[in-house]
């Protein structure tokens, strides 16, 4: 579109007063300024819009046509830009997270945040962790949530919670005693994908006491995981906040894993060069209070209800 927004505010201004001089003086424009941007708009729609009469510009048939039309567009236009040069609570963040945080963390942030600052309008795209940090580095996203490990020397990393991974299963009898990770490895073991977070810690965390980990199943997402468990006798190991529920319903139990205390790091994250609004600075402020504050009453609820499961 070769009309610019500056042609139409002269060309509206024009309209008004019908002189090009009261006009320069109010744009703090030349006289020659105003004139040629008139006659540019006119070459550019390819007909007068102006009938000059008696050293005054009256609007012709076409221009009358021309600005029914784009009088209520520059005023749009006119009226977002003020709102955003006097709303700080105004605009969209694209938000990332990998699939524990937006299972089971991320509904209720965003939900909240959006109550608090309904002008702004979040957008959430989900993937494993190494996928955020992609999308991170890309600048596809405004910021991420992930966990576990994360590279890249143009991303900023803040630790903002611990969650810890579990041993679970469906066969109760599975978990009835304690053992060491070593003498369940041949067991049947349902993982994330490759790229996961949770995957990459606790493989990580056993490279040293297991040799080898029978893996017959790779899945991208917890809740596929956690319904092939519910009809198989076998093993995973998932974020306690996921399976929060199905432990405190007897669907899953934790297996007690001997020497096993397998821990990573929630993270947010940005790219070192993203323009820190003051949008950006408050949901970064808002997300990382509440998870906070989330992780940590998922944690006592977890411990309380296997508290109450062991008195019973």
């Amino acid at each position: 579109m070769k009309l610019t927004l500056r042609q139409m505010e002269i060309f509206i201004n024009v309209v008004a007063s019908g002189h090009l001089t009261n006009v320069a003086k109010e744009m703090n424009l030349s006289q020659s300024a105003i004139s040629m941007s008139i006659k540019e708009l006119e070459n550019i729609l390819g007909r007068p819009v102006f009938d000059r009469i008696n050293k005054k510009l009256v609007l012709n048939e076409v221009g009358r046509a021309f600005y029914k039309e784009i009088e209520p567009i520059y005023r749009k236009l006119s009226d977002i830009e003020f709102e955003f040069k006097n709303s700080e609570n105004k605009g969209v963040i694209r938000v990332g997270a990998s699939t524990t945080i937006v299972d089971y963390l991320m509904p209720s942030i965003i939900c909240s945040y959006m109550s608090a600052y309904p002008d702004v309008k979040i957008t959430l795209k989900e993937g494993n962790t190494k996928e955020i940090a992609q999308m991170i580095e890309d600048g596809t996203i405004d910021i991420g949530f992930v966990e576990g490990f994360v590279s890249g020397s143009d991303i900023v990393k803040e630790k903002i919670g611990v969650d810890e991974l579990i041993v679970v299963t469906a066969d109760k009898e599975l978990a009835q005693k304690p053992v060491f990770i070593d003498e369940i490895a041949k067991n049947r073991w349902v993982l994330r994908e490759p790229g996961s977070g949770t995957r990459e810690v606790f493989l990580d965390y056993i490279k040293e006491k297991v040799d080898s980990l029978n893996i017959f199943l790779e899945l991208g997402h917890t809740e596929s995981i956690k319904s092939i468990l519910n009809n198989r006798s076998c093993l995973t190991c998932l974020s306690k906040i996921s399976v929060e529920n199905e432990l405190k319903s007897g669907k899953l139990f934790e297996v007690p894993v001997k020497n096993f205390d397998c821990k990573r790091d929630f993270l947010m994250i940005h790219h070192k060069d993203k323009y820190q609004s003051s949008l950006f600075e408050k949901f970064v402020f808002f997300s990382r209070k509440l998870m906070v504050q989330m992780i940590e009453e998922q944690r006592c609820a977890i411990d309380l209800a296997k508290e109450l499961a062991k008195s019973s």
